[in-house]
């Protein structure tokens, strides 16, 4: 998935062609900081788009010794369950709240905001960027993602820790709200485009590094130049968190963020390995920070994982995209120049999206025959009062599923079904049990999404080598993408060192609790 910063800051530099000197940013100085020693403090790795088969192919050839390391002297596990849909900036969301979509309310890295009539898209690709416009972007992206649109009713573990009174720190985070107020620093660029304010304070844990918005260590200074991300990178992150712990102010609990090998995926295809090793230099320089390997698991908790992960997309482009554009065509469409009577809006997420019914004269069914004669989308869904529905090209007849009821599942959350479970490959035995197959945890993540925000909407999911597109939106034909509920871009590895305790069910909604109770 296209990050929210790099895509935006990078296309504004080659378009205007405007010297370094208007992107420079001070530094903030970690000496005036007071950071109260841990014990032992808990380090989340988030590697975007990190999966098991590339790792493991790349420890067996000898060329991710850090990775080896950690899982040799810890736990290791392949089949983590992520949130839905499968972009970073929902499952950060879950990750640091503890709840699906219906709770945290960032429904995916696009979607239409009812009460403002306008699609958000914190990560657009170039021709994006241009219809959607750069200060609503990046005041999206960087202002209202963590202030407005991630739910005020769910506390963060930075909130959550803070009320502890324990401090905590996020590196290159999506997602930071906390209770501590910094201030960005925004480059001469944009405030002289009049692209966001002179004077922009948002709401983080104790210490917030966001690339050279608001760093630490000198030493970055040379790794957050306009072309590398303006520091948002996998070196950024590394040297800055290898910065806390050499002057030892790492807090009890610090959540460090790698983005580069997702864009590398996206590039290269899904068993993309060169950036597994560059990941694991990056994982070589914090262990170096301390005397030996063994004593920096000793003296901190290692917690490694991946946030999605990213299938392939078939080559040939008349097959592998799913233009909506085309498939919807009786309809017309919103587009951000002309809002306004519009019959229906697109929210593509690669390989999911979210379609919104406009006009209250169009029928859910009229819309959803259309779609399910596309033989390579997987199901279609979307809600009536608390029950989803869920359609698909192998039935006529929903299957329909809510909240509380006879079932259960592995997770002890129980459900109410109706029709053919065999629509999400969900199996059902004698004891009203339920098991997932190709959608792990498909029922509270689809439910999740179902109620993530307002509107009249359809949700629509790819099969595995298939993306959905419409006008202006990014594709990865040929390589990788990921959004789907599918188990292929949605189970991810994680590692465990330092502590022998684990999360309650594994997935990443529920890391919170276990987080919490770590760095406590």
């Amino acid at each position: 998935m296209l990050k929210i910063v790099l895509p935006v800051i990078l296309f504004i530099f080659m378009i205007t062609g405007l010297s370094r000197y208007l992107l420079i940013t001070s530094r903030k100085d970690l000496v005036n900081v007071s950071t109260k020693a841990s014990s032992k403090p808990v380090v989340v790795f988030v590697i975007d788009s990190l999966m098991d088969q590339p790792l493991q192919k790349a420890i067996k050839e000898g060329k991710a010794p850090a990775f080896e390391f950690l899982i040799k002297h810890g736990q290791y596990y392949s089949d983590v369950v992520s949130s839905y849909p499968t972009m970073s900036v929902t499952i950060d969301s879950t990750l640091l709240t503890g709840t699906y979509a219906n709770d945290h309310k960032v429904p995916g890295l696009v979607w239409l905001k009812k009460d403002e009539n306008r699609v958000i898209n914190y990560g657009p690709g170039k021709i994006e960027f241009l219809d959607i416009g750069a200060k609503q972007i990046l005041t999206d992206s960087l202002i209202h993602l963590n202030k407005a649109h991630l739910s005020r009713y769910v506390p963060t573990i930075y909130e959550e820790l803070a009320r502890s009174e324990i401090q905590s720190a996020s590196i290159n985070g999506l997602i930071y709200r906390g209770n501590q107020v910094h201030r960005l620093h925004i480059p001469k660029l944009f405030t002289g485009m009049n692209l966001l304010p002179r004077n922009v304070e948002v709401n983080g844990p104790s210490l917030l590094s966001i690339g050279s918005l608001t760093q630490y260590n000198q030493e970055n200074d040379w790794s957050n130049h306009i072309w590398k991300g303006a520091g948002v990178n996998d070196y950024f992150t590394a040297n800055e968190l290898k910065y806390f712990i050499q002057k030892n102010q790492l807090p009890p609990f610090t959540l460090a963020y790698f983005p580069d090998l997702d864009r590398d995926i996206h590039k290269n295809g899904p068993m993309e390995q060169k950036g597994i090793e560059e990941v694991d230099k990056q994982l070589q320089m914090i262990l170096n920070a301390y005397p030996s390997w063994e004593e920096a698991i000793q003296k901190m908790t290692w917690i490694v994982h991946g946030d999605s992960a990213q299938s392939a997309v078939i080559n040939d482009r008349s097959k592998a995209l799913i233009d909506l554009t085309i498939l919807l065509d009786q309809y017309t469409l919103w587009t951000p120049d002309q809002p306004s009577n519009k019959e229906i809006a697109l929210a593509v997420n690669e390989r999911m999206a979210y379609v919104y019914l406009q006009d209250e004269t169009i029928k859910i069914s009229d819309i959803s025959a259309r779609l399910k004669a596309d033989s390579r989308i997987g199901f279609i869904a979307w809600k009536k009062g608390e029950t989803g529905y869920v359609v698909s090209s192998k039935s006529d007849t929903p299957f329909t599923f809510s909240p509380d009821g006879p079932y259960t599942d592995s997770y002890g959350q129980s459900w109410t079904l109706n029709g053919d479970p065999a629509l999400l490959d969900l199996s059902i035995n004698e004891q009203n049990e339920i098991s997932y197959g190709d959608y792990p945890d498909a029922l509270a993540r689809l439910d999740g999404a179902l109620r993530s925000h307002e509107g009249r909407y359809i949700i629509i999911d790819a099969k595995p080598g298939y993306e959905f597109v419409e006008k202006n939106s990014p594709n990865h034909a040929g390589t990788a993408a990921h959004g789907s509920l599918h188990k292929a871009d949605s189970v991810v590895p994680l590692i465990i060192a330092g502590t022998d305790q684990a999360p309650k069910h594994l997935r990443l909604v529920d890391f919170k609790d276990w987080l919490v109770k770590l760095a406590k």
